[in-house]
C-alpha cells in the first residue's frame, strides 16, 4: 500500500519570536503549543489520505461526530530531545507506533501504518524544532491522537477517522520541587478490569481515573494509585504511570502486564536497563498490604513511578485511609537515581545506545 505524501500548508501568522521565547522560558506542562500540527484522514473507500502539515488551530466538528457520542479515541505520548550537537532525536518512536495500533485494534479503529505514524511525528518536529524549551528537563512533547470523525448516530465502529499530531514544549512534569511524590491509594474506584480497555491508551481510561485523582489532590497528595478490580488488593498503576518496587537485596518488582495496565514504553526501557545493570527484575503481582509491611520493615527500600511525561519519579509517602507509610528515607533512592540517569543519558545522546532506541532526525 502506498502512503500519502505530506502537503505543507503556509502559516499566515506564526507566533512572533519574542512571544515564543517568553512562552518556552518556563513552560507549564501541556499548556504551551507550537505553530503547526499534522493531520491525516482515513475513510474506508480511500484509506489513509489528505496528509498535511498545517497551522495549528481549532477543529470544526459536526454535533453528530461519532467520537462525541461513542468515545472512539486513542492517543500516544512521546518526546523529541535536542542532543549536544544541536540535532533532534526521538526515543523509541517505533514502540509508540506499535502501541498506537494495538490501541486501535482494541477500540475497533482503523490501524495507521507504523511508517506513516513515524513520518507524521518527524514532520511535526521538523516544522517546530525551534520551539524547543531551554529549561531543565526540556523537550518537545508530542501528542499523536486519532478519533472517529464520521458523522452518524449508531453503535458501531466508525468508517472515518482523523489522525493528528500536536506539540507542546515542556519542562519537568512535577513542578513542586519536592524530592518525591506522595500517593493516595484509591479503595473506592478502579481504573480497569479484565477484558476491558486497561492496556489501550484511550481517553476513557483517563477520564474514569479523574475522580480518584481529584480525591487524591484534595487530600494533599500528588497522584492516585489504583488496585485491581477483582480483589482490590493488587497494585496496578497510577493514573498515568507504571510502578516499580526496589528491595534491600537489590531486586525489583513491577506489576505484570495482564491486560489491565498500560504497557509503558518507559516501563519496558527501565526493565531492560535494570537487567543490563545486573539487577533482578520480577514482573509479578504485589499487594498493597505487602507494600506497607515491606516499607515498615525496611525490606522495601525504594518505590518509583515512570512514564513518558514524568520520566522516573520517586515515591516518598503512601496513604490508604487513615494510615500512611514512608518509603525508605522518603526521597530518591540510589537505584531509582541510577536508572533515571541511565535512561535520560540515552534519551539525550550522552551515553551509548546499545538497544537502538534513539532515532536521530
Amino acid at each position: 500500500m502506498s502512503l500519502p505524501a505530506f502537503t505543507h500548508l503556509p502559516h499566515p501568522s506564526k507566533v512572533a519570536d519574542e512571544v515564543r521565547a517568553a512562552a518556552i522560558a518556563d513552560p507549564v506542562f501541556g499548556r504551551v503549543f507550537t505553530d503547526h500540527m499534522v493531520s491525516i484522514r482515513y475513510s474506508e473507500d480511500k484509506g489513509w489520505h489528505d496528509a498535511q502539515v498545517m497551522p495549528r488551530g481549532p477543529l470544526t466538528l459536526d454535533p453528530a461526530t461519532a467520537v462525541l457520542h461513542y468515545a472512539q479515541e486513542i492517543f500516544e505520548g512521546l518526546k523529541a530531545y535536542r542532543l549536544d550537537d544541536g540535532s533532534m532525536a526521538l526515543f523509541r518512536v517505533e514502540a509508540n507506533a506499535a502501541r498506537f495500533n494495538a490501541s486501535a485494534r482494541r477500540m475497533a479503529m482503523a490501524e495507521l501504518p507504523e511508517e506513516l505514524f513515524i513520518a507524521a511525528v518527524k514532520e511535526a518536529v521538523a516544522a517546530d524544532a525551534h520551539w524547543f524549551p531551554p529549561v531543565d528537563g526540556g523537550a518537545l512533547y508530542l501528542r499523536p491522537f486519532m478519533f472517529a470523525s464520521e458523522v452518524f448516530l449508531g453503535v458501531k465502529p466508525a468508517s472515518e477517522y482523523q489522525f493528528l499530531v500536536i506539540i507542546s514544549p515542556v519542562g519537568n512534569y512535577f513542578r513542586s520541587g519536592a524530592p518525591a511524590i506522595s500517593l493516595w491509594v484509591s479503595e473506592d474506584y478502579t481504573r480497569a478490569a479484565p477484558g476491558g480497555t486497561g492496556a489501550a491508551k484511550c481517553g476513557g481510561n483517563y477520564a474514569s481515573s479523574l475522580v480518584a485523582q481529584r480525591e487524591a489532590i484534595a487530600k494533599g497528595h500528588d497522584q492516585v494509585v489504583f488496585l485491581d478490580a477483582a480483589e482490590h488488593r493488587w497494585i496496578e498503576e497510577l493514573g498515568g504511570m507504571n510502578m516499580f518496587f526496589v528491595f534491600d537485596d537489590g531486586s525489583i518488582v513491577t506489576p505484570p502486564l495482564t491486560g489491565t495496565i498500560l504497557p509503558g514504553i518507559t516501563r519496558d526501557a527501565i526493565i531492560t536497563l535494570a537487567r543490563g545493570a545486573g539487577l533482578t527484575v520480577r514482573e509479578e503481582p504485589y499487594a498493597i498490604d505487602q507494600w506497607q509491611a515491606d516499607a515498615e520493615s525496611g525490606k522495601l527500600t525504594e518505590s518509583f513511578a515512570c512514564g513518558t511525561a514524568a520520566v522516573v519519579t520517586p515515591v516518598g509517602k503512601v496513604t490508604r485511609g487513615e494510615t500512611s507509610f514512608t518509603i525508605g528515607a522518603g526521597g530518591p533512592g540510589q537505584v531509582t537515581a541510577m536508572l533515571k540517569d541511565k535512561l535520560v543519558d540515552i534519551q539525550r545522546g550522552r551515553a551509548a545506545d546499545p538497544h537502538g532506541w534513539v532515532m536521530r532526525l
